[in-house]
């Protein structure tokens, strides 16, 4: 076939200067003119293939004015791409200088400004271009026209930067900074590359190969999320935990799923569910059949109150589905001049374009290309930025959505149960990562009450901040489980049940079926991390389960409970007491709690006024946490 190659140009600006070297950048004669452009090249058999914008400077050899130094300022652009190219350089055969590279080769662009702005260009392959100098202006119109192409983010604390397989390549610590900045992307990237890349991270490019002590690395990964201190045992005003006697560990059995048989059994006349608290506790026991996941998820999520009725039912889904529709069409409305002018709507919609194109993509209902799933998941997310401008889409969210959207098959029940999951999610995603602050610490209270010889032994490898824990936590092992285990894990988390913050004693279970392997091992701290990556899709979630609820029943059970630890996990005062007092009289202490009796005293949700489920005493735990 013959091929053919068409240029279509974007931006042209002639009086562009080059220069070879920064610390020169004050030095006229340093200054090479010539003419930028922005290009929009496609090259196939039939000149129908896909386009790639490209770069191109070339020398014009016009003489350069002179210019007046200023004190310069730099601002970093961090940028999202999906695509890796070469990078394409040329020289003519007349002698001038030329080069040219696809923008989706480019990983940063610094601007800076000394009167006149210029750019520098960092290329994925970690090469910089030559600064790029506007004496005549221009920098801005070149910038915007880019933005058109690639999504630039100036915002220190974006979720929009670029990959973790680029960060890895980072040096002089850019893999902190960058965990800083977001880590979000930084985790969810994945730690395919886990293996020495932190010790990697703090190389220099010519730097010899030898590692910094992982207690340096420690001290530095406790910057990345400020206010952060797991181990508070020395700080007043905090409670000292010291060995406690927790008792023996219970065994635990789990049940079959729920049936279609027992639902409709559930359900009166009327439609109203007869006994809400024993359904959440079949529920936590054994699941749902995949069949009514569709209906009863609604239950859990809060869309749907407990005690409604059918025909209740039936008005409030068409109250939500208007109003989701409203949302919906406000950014459909959005022309493209209107998007131009709002970047954080643009910001958004370019993130969510390219999370939609690769969440779940192995699954049926997502898979392909033009699959109407993957229209649907863009089209929720998008709506939930009208929803809630404030927090918008932050990578991860598309993680929470899409098993949600899979067992709806709908976009409106999907919307409306993702905003009652995102309730409780919020503070994982926002700017502050509050909620995954006070995860952490309570995680780390826990282990440490639970085995303080492994708490120790991750001490000494200075990995005591868990940070291995962070993408369990942030998506609620997600990425850790299969995808028909997260349906099952997520059904038994929305119960309430057996405890407060049951996804802690979850991961508390994953690393006591590992800490034996970690320190027969002596696995250290770049060790844990691979070694926890390489977990995902080995665990099952039903060990998992009896195993976490086994560990709530130890502690419940526990006569000398923290009362930190008894915040934590939700449980009454009486629950963790020794000895109970009534009418002057002293009791015995009370038997061990049964898997049905913590069950049935686990802490209640109940609906907020938007219907959405909220924990009765939301902000107890913070009472020791938070100064």
């Amino acid at each position: 076939p013959s091929f053919c190659s068409l240029s279509q140009v974007l931006f042209e600006q002639d009086g562009v200067f080059m220069h070879g070297d920064a610390e020169r950048s004050g030095e006229q004669d340093g200054f090479i003119s010539g003419s930028l452009r922005l290009m929009d090249k496609v090259t196939s058999a039939r000149c129908h293939g896909d386009s790639s914008s490209v770069v191109e400077w070339k020398c014009n050899e016009r003489p350069s004015r002179p210019l007046e130094s200023q004190l310069s300022c730099e601002t970093e652009w961090d940028m999202v791409n999906a695509v890796y190219f070469r990078k394409k350089s040329s020289t003519p055969a007349d002698g001038g200088v030329r080069w040219s590279f696809s923008v989706m080769d480019l990983m940063s662009v610094k601007v800076r400004k000394e009167g006149w702005m210029y750019l520098i260009f960092i290329l994925k392959n970690d090469s910089t271009i030559p600064a790029l100098h506007f004496h005549h202006g221009g920098g801005e119109a070149f910038l915007d026209c880019l933005r058109r192409h690639v999504l630039l983010s100036d915002r220190p604390n974006s979720a929009l930067s670029q990959s973790f397989e680029n960060l890895l390549d980072d040096t002089t610590f850019g893999l902190i900074q960058k965990f800083r900045k977001d880590p979000y992307t930084t985790t969810l990237g994945g730690f395919s590359k886990v293996t020495n890349y932190l010790f990697d991270a703090f190389r220099g490019p010519d730097a010899e190969p030898q590692e910094r002590p992982p207690d340096e690395v420690a001290d530095m990964l406790t910057e990345a999320i400020p206010g952060l201190d797991i181990n508070q045992q020395e700080e007043p005003g905090f409670e000292v935990i010291t060995r406690v006697d927790l008792g023996e560990r219970p065994e635990v059995q789990r049940s079959e799923p729920v049936t279609q048989e027992e639902w409709e059994a559930s359900v009166d006349s009327e439609g109203r569910i007869r006994d809400p608290q024993h359904l959440k506790n079949r529920i936590f026991r054994g699941g749902l059949c995949h069949s009514l996941r569709r209906e009863v998820w609604k239950f859990l999520l809060g869309f749907y109150p407990w005690s409604s009725t059918q025909e209740a039912r039936r008005v409030l889904h068409r109250s939500k589905t208007d109003e989701y529709f409203r949302m919906k069409l406000q950014w459909k409305s959005v022309s493209e001049e209107q998007e131009k002018r709002n970047s954080r709507l643009r910001d958004y919609r370019s993130l969510i374009e390219k999370d939609v194109n690769r969440t779940d993509r192995t699954n049926s209902f997502y898979e392909g290309e033009g699959n109407p799933g993957l229209i649907l998941l863009h089209d929720v997310l998008m709506t939930y930025c009208m929803y809630d401008f404030d927090l918008g889409y932050v990578q991860g969210m598309s993680d929470l959505l899409s098993p949600i959207l899979y067992v709806m098959e709908n976009e409106v029940d999907a919307f409306w149960c993702f905003t009652s999951f995102m309730d409780e999610m919020h503070k994982n995603f926002e700017e502050q990562m509050q909620g995954m602050k006070t995860q952490l610490i309570q995680l780390g209270t826990l282990l440490r009450l639970l085995d303080r010889t492994f708490w120790n032994y991750l001490e000494s490898q200075d990995s005591g901040y868990l940070y291995f824990c962070f993408r369990w936590l942030l998506i609620r092992f997600k990425r850790e489980l299969t995808f028909l285990d997260v349906l099952r894990l997520w059904e038994v988390m929305w119960t309430g049940l057996p405890c407060q913050n049951f996804h802690l004693l979850m991961c508390c279970a994953i690393l006591d079926s590992e800490k034996q392997k970690i320190m027969d091992e002596r696995y250290g701290f770049n060790e844990i991390l691979k070694h926890v990556n390489e977990l995902a899709m080995k665990l099952h979630v039903e060990e998992i389960l009896c195993q976490a609820e086994a560990l709530c029943l130890q502690l419940k059970n526990c006569k000398d409970l923290p009362s930190s630890i008894a915040e934590i996990l939700g449980f009454s005062c009486e629950a963790s007491a020794a000895v109970e007092v009534d009418d002057g009289k002293e009791r015995d202490s009370p038997e061990p709690f049964s898997p049905s009796q913590v069950l049935q005293s686990a802490p209640s949700f109940s609906p907020s006024r938007n219907g959405h489920i909220r924990n009765g005493a939301p902000d107890l735990y913070k009472l020791a946490y938070i100064s």
